[in-house]
């Protein structure tokens, strides 16, 4: 039994080779839609990994508490320009049980200028513990001491972006720059960040008595940033939030907050939801290719069994049975599936490859789509070839021998 398989396989590499043309064209909807399945996951991959660096680059287990509810009707003031937190909360916020680093956050636009070049960037009044919750490290030069923080000294920490925009090759460590119009000194260069939502490279960090007292004018705060060593105290440390500033703020039971809170974790979990239904759905639409392959397949080999009609009656005539002849239509069938599936996979690994070099995509193999696809593809030729099999199993060895 097994020699009779092992010759089957012959004939059915046999009938590939000797119809090269036709046996390509036969494939290439098994090619194609292995290939667009492991190319399109690939992207979907890429970008769920992408989204993921990027929301990790802001910060791990960290919760951010924007004043203003997130739930009420109607236009929304944009984020962090109400009035509802302050610096007592904040106070009051980092005493909590399982928080790592708290810091208040006031934040504006501004125009820095060096000589004759200006550039336009983000200013973030902070404490060092920001820095330390978002993983921002200094290349060169220092953050502030805690007697500049207190004197509410004019000194700065400027990301790559501004010190390539305003310094050029030369290191801006002592240098001054005029940031609405007052001198600050440049005290730090911050490690470069890349793009993550927005250039991470493009802020100046100063002290946040600074920017609130001297600049600003304000005694609220935009945001009030947290985090904690383990993800699984995030949703404790939200409910005692909310219910300490519910308290501070004497909200009445059944009203709303004013003020909303985001947990990094959610984020990271919603992404990841969107992202992989994304993915799903790129790979579900490739899979059709898969199908039409199927049945360019099963068009083919009812095709074959028209061409060897006599040679099925000659075959039935020296004994073959019924099963011996479906098995040797499938295995031609699957045969021609599995090396169009084999060719696909390769495609598809190449594609995948390239795409990162001619576009900004990112891409991200992993197994599971390749030897998915792949099995898939052999259970298509194995599903498309039944019809064409039985077709040629029942041909009667007298009708077939007088077949012209």
């Amino acid at each position: 039994m097994t020699n009779i398989y092992f010759e089957s396989v012959l004939m059915a590499w046999s009938s590939i080779i000797s119809n090269k043309m036709r046996s390509l064209l036969t494939m290439l909807g098994i090619i194609i839609g292995v290939a667009a399945v492991i190319a399109l996951m690939s992207i979907g991959y890429g970008v769920q990994s992408s989204i993921e660096s990027n929301i990790s680059s802001l910060g791990t287990n960290t919760i951010t508490i924007t004043p203003g509810t997130g739930r009420k009707p109607g236009i929304r003031p944009a984020a962090g320009s109400m009035q509802t937190l302050t610096y007592k909360d904040y106070e009051a916020i980092k005493n909590l049980p399982n928080i790592s680093y708290a810091a208040p956050l006031v934040n504006t636009s501004y125009v820095v200028v060096n000589g004759n070049k200006n550039w336009t960037t983000r200013i973030y009044g902070c404490t060092e513990d920001y820095a330390k919750l978002s993983d921002l490290n200094v290349s060169e030069g220092r953050f502030w001491t805690a007697r500049e923080y207190n004197e509410r000294a004019r000194v700065a920490v400027i990301g790559q972006t501004v010190a390539t925009s305003l310094f050029g090759e030369e290191s801006p460590i002592g240098q001054k720059i005029r940031i609405n119009g007052d001198p600050f000194t440049v005290i730090g260069l911050l490690e470069a960040k890349g793009y993550s939502f927005m250039d991470q490279d493009d802020r100046i960090l100063i002290p946040f008595t600074t920017v609130q007292e001297r600049m600003l004018h304000i005694t609220y705060v935009n945001n009030i940033a947290i985090s904690s060593e383990n993800s699984s105290d995030l949703s404790q440390i939200e409910t005692d939030v909310t219910n300490l500033l519910r308290l501070r703020h004497h909200i009445a039971t059944g009203a709303d907050d004013d003020f909303s809170i985001q947990n990094s974790q959610d984020l990271l979990k919603t992404m990841e939801s969107t992202t992989r239904t994304l993915t799903i759905f790129l790979g579900s639409i490739a899979a059709i290719s898969l199908l039409v392959g199927g049945i360019g397949i099963m068009n083919i080999m009812l095709v074959s069994v028209t061409e060897r009609t006599k040679e099925i009656g000659i075959r039935k005539a020296l004994g073959a049975t019924y099963e011996m002849i479906i098995v040797q239509f499938l295995i031609e069938s699957v045969t021609v599936s599995v090396a169009g599936g084999l060719i696909g996979v390769i495609l598809g690994i190449i594609i995948s490859k390239i795409i990162p070099y001619v576009s900004t995509l990112t891409t991200v193999l992993t197994v599971t789509p390749i030897l998915g696809s792949f099995l898939f593809s052999v259970l298509i030729g194995l599903i498309f070839g039944i019809y064409p099999a039985q077709k040629a199993a029942k041909l009667n060895p007298i009708d077939a021998l007088h077949y012209e």
